[in-house]
């Protein structure tokens, strides 16, 4: 019962703690780029119809880029004489992907409207976007965050939560992006969409805390599954559907399979086995879809409040790739 009335006092949080999204406005563009939120839902659409994959690709460039130096367009700097880019992190290096569509949306855009709409912007819209396309909720999107002048590839591998981190260390993460439990939990599940690499769980299959023994809270069925296409060595980079059920599909059905104990990752499963509280969440979740679409709609507007540049901070890039040359 404990349990349940601290699940209680989270989801009652969630409203009270609700950001205003200070300097933001959804309105930012009406007059300057009127056409910028249909222009993006157009690319964003048909980048989705050519690779089922991409709505998870750029829903996932939104998180990466929000959880280092906040929602600044940070990820999408190419490495230069000055930037080290945070494409080169542990995180992003052979797994980020969606840069080209980011591209295709940012040149329509400027050829609409030079110089007026930002990255930052770009990748928010196209996270709400992606999860639209997929069957997810649709959130009004705040807008008016400016780029970033420079990267952090130290921030990128040091603030982003890794498959293997404990609950603990998740929620400490989440906790310094003023992210609270709530949030982490309606937030991952956007694995409801996307791949993982062997690399990210393989130790969960054969060796999980070097007692050479698979992880116990791993489906064994599901573990045999897996093993044939993530040996023990090689194959590292083959990809694994988050949710093997509904993989293409953005619902409610990855916090099924954590009650099954079919989570792929390692920080996927351990919201049902780490905390009571986390657990309650996943419950919650699995039973309502609709209280799971409204508590991420609010959590992702929350996120993409996390340290906006606004007004004469940063600029807006001409080339989401690189700092302009005035």
């Amino acid at each position: 019962m404990a349990a349940v009335a601290l699940v209680a006092a989270l989801l009652f949080s969630v409203s009270s703690a609700f950001p205003s999204g200070g300097q933001l406005d959804p309105h930012f563009y009406d007059h300057s780029c009127p056409q910028a939120q249909q222009i993006v839902a157009s690319i964003v659409g048909k980048a989705h119809y050519r690779d089922p994959r991409m709505a998870a690709s750029l829903l996932r460039l939104h998180f990466h880029d929000c959880f280092v130096k906040g929602c600044d367009a940070s990820i999408l700097l190419d490495s230069s004489a000055s930037v080290t880019s945070e494409k080169r992190s542990i995180p992003n290096k052979d797994s980020a992907r969606g840069f080209e569509v980011v591209d295709e949306i940012k040149a329509a855009l400027e050829a609409a409207c030079p110089r007026t709409v930002s990255c930052a912007d770009v990748l928010a819209l196209a996270a709400r976007d992606s999860t639209v396309v997929t069957g997810g909720p649709g959130w009004i999107v705040l807008l008016g965050r400016r780029d970033s002048l420079g990267a952090s590839i130290q921030g990128s591998n040091n603030d982003i939560p890794a498959p293997n981190n404990t609950l603990p260390t998740i929620i400490t993460k989440f906790k310094l992006q003023g992210l609270d439990i709530v949030d982490l939990i309606a937030l991952l599940g956007s694995h409801t969409i996307g791949n993982a690499r062997c690399t990210s769980f393989r130790q969960r299959l054969y060796n999980q805390t070097g007692n050479g023994l698979p992880d116990f809270t791993l489906d064994p069925a599901a573990a045999a599954i897996l093993r044939p296409g993530c040996p023990r060595s090689g194959g590292g980079q083959n990809l694994f559907f988050l949710d093997h059920v509904t993989p293409f599909k953005f619902d409610n059905q990855y916090y099924k399979n954590l009650l099954l104990r079919q989570g792929l990752l390692s920080s996927d499963e351990v919201l049902l086995t780490g905390s009571p509280a986390t657990a309650g969440l996943v419950k919650l979740y699995a039973a309502n879809q609709g209280i799971f679409f409204q508590h991420f709609a609010q959590s992702m507007v929350k996120m993409g409040n996390v340290s906006p540049l606004t007004g004469g901070k940063g600029e807006i890039r001409s080339n989401c790739r690189r700092v302009n040359r005035n």
